[in-house]
């Protein structure tokens, strides 16, 4: 009698091997003392291992997963007295995101001016739909989806996409920690709800998280085991209610599972498909980070936050990837959460209306 269901062995392997060296990899890059060792190291040695053709595999239910790890984590930093901070700091939010989409916009007349009559079989009127989409700095997949309604290439877009996410985690976390060495940055005060962990709270956290996720699911929510478990937590936090922190070993393996969902996309397929577009990519997002700088550096004035804080909650990072960051080097992880958030609502809801508005016409003159 046949099994009901079938075991795919091969890709079961692939995926616990990919785990093994990124585990390993984790290790050494805290053995270096590097930042963010446990999402950096597998990032980086999964990518090595692809580009050099090692057949990796990351697993979807891990890496959704370990995203409802951090939004149910990063969800308990959001305090009654962490949300009156922010309710009188909702105008440098909203800032925030309209600077996400300004940034977007400039980012993509960058990307189409580099590659302006470069790019063979792409015409000007879908290269100005692909750059526009490339450099909006929303989720990946949903700005893919509205490149493929706008006639772009979806291929690169979600490929500048994976270029600008890697480059923002490798080069933040770097140039964070030689700041703190070299000009004495100090850690930002904020802990999450309960600082202990405590089994049957713990049980009762994942199952109310849960439960965030599948509405999120069910209404077809971007992100969402993300910012489902995110905004159950905040819930929980807010109301002052004592469950469980979510312990540090099952943070480290959620941001193992994330670098390697990173890491895997660096195939050599990857890599050579359009390498022109690849370095442009990377030159615009290194461009996007220093004028990010200098808008931070400005907010930070207005608002007296830390002004690093400020550069990852408006930097053109992932939302997860920023949020671990501050998290992680302790610089104000629901500050950079909130910006991040309100970001991402902006850039889903108004991308494709300003496409419309400030692209099209010219798309159609050409």
């Amino acid at each position: 009698m046949p099994l009901p269901f079938r075991t795919d062995w091969p890709r079961l392997w692939r995926v616990l091997l990919t785990l093994l060296l990124a585990f390993g990899a984790a290790e050494l890059c805290v053995g270096l003392h590097t930042p963010l060792p446990w999402m950096i190291g597998p990032l980086v040695a999964t990518a090595l291992a692809t580009l050099a053709g090692v057949p990796t595999q990351s697993a979807l239910s891990l890496r959704n997963m370990g995203q409802w790890t951090i939004g149910g984590a990063l969800g308990l930093y959001f305090t009654p007295e962490v949300l009156h901070m922010l309710a009188t700091l909702w105008w440098a939010v909203l800032l925030g995101a309209a600077w996400a989409l300004l940034l977007g916009w400039l980012g993509s007349q960058g990307l189409w001016w580099m590659h302006r009559g470069r790019l063979a079989g792409v015409p000007d009127g879908a290269l100005r739909s692909t750059a526009f989409y490339a450099s909006s700095i929303g989720g990946a997949s949903e700005m893919t989806l509205l490149a493929e309604r706008a006639g772009a290439r979806t291929d690169l877009v979600a490929a500048a996409h994976t270029v600008r996410v890697t480059v923002v985690v490798l080069v933040l976390p770097f140039a964070i920690q030689w700041s703190k060495q070299h000009w004495h940055l100090q850690a930002i005060d904020m802990v999450p709800a309960v600082d202990r962990f405590q089994p049957l709270g713990f049980a009762l956290l994942a199952l109310l998280t849960g439960a965030g996720v599948l509405a999120m699911r069910a209404t077809r929510r971007p992100n969402p085991w993300f910012l489902g478990a995110l905004l159950v937590a905040m819930l929980i936090a807010a109301l002052d209610i004592q469950l469980s922190n979510v312990p540090r070993p099952l943070s480290n393996a959620a941001q193992l599972v994330i670098g390697i969902s990173l890491g895997v996309r660096f195939t050599p397929a990857f890599a050579h498909g359009a390498p022109r577009w690849l370095l442009g990519s990377v030159l615009q997002t290194l461009a996007l980070l220093a004028v990010s700088a200098v808008f931070a550096w400005l907010l930070a004035l207005l608002t007296g936050l830390h002004p690093v804080t400020l550069l990852l909650a408006t930097s053109p990072g992932g939302i997860t990837e920023m949020a671990i960051t501050a998290k992680v080097l302790q610089l104000g992880a629901p500050v950079v959460t909130a910006f991040q958030v309100c970001r991402l609502v902006a850039v889903l809801t108004l991308a494709e209306p300003l496409y419309r508005r400030w692209l099209k016409p010219d798309s159609r003159k050409n």
